[in-house]
């Protein structure tokens, strides 16, 4: 009888399904290095929904997030570039009020 693994724990296993699933996109890039990159308060209120030549479409909870981050673009651009290739990496964040 051969001898059985010891069972994983789910969320590892969960945690190495969805990097192995997901889209090589640079929209899922900046999804999953998104809380990590800006902070988890920005992340509560914003989310990157859309990705096209370029700019990332975030979508935040009211204008007023908005505009904030609009002004702090230059400083969110820094922190995801420390976080994706250069493949994966914005030119422009668009920041739009909707469905966070």
């Amino acid at each position: 009888m051969s001898a059985r693994r010891p069972p994983r724990r789910l969320a590892d296993a969960l945690a190495e399904t969805m990097r192995v699933t997901a889209p090589a996109t640079p929209l899922a890039a900046a999804q999953a290095a998104w809380t990590e990159a800006v902070g988890e308060r920005i992340a509560a209120e914003a989310r990157p929904v859309a990705e096209s030549d370029g700019v990332l479409t975030v979508s935040c909870s009211s204008s007023t997030w908005a505009q904030e981050l609009d002004l702090l673009s230059p400083e969110l651009l820094e922190r995801l570039s420390e976080a994706l290739s250069e493949a994966d990496l914005p030119r422009t964040l668009r920041f739009r009020v909707g469905d966070h």
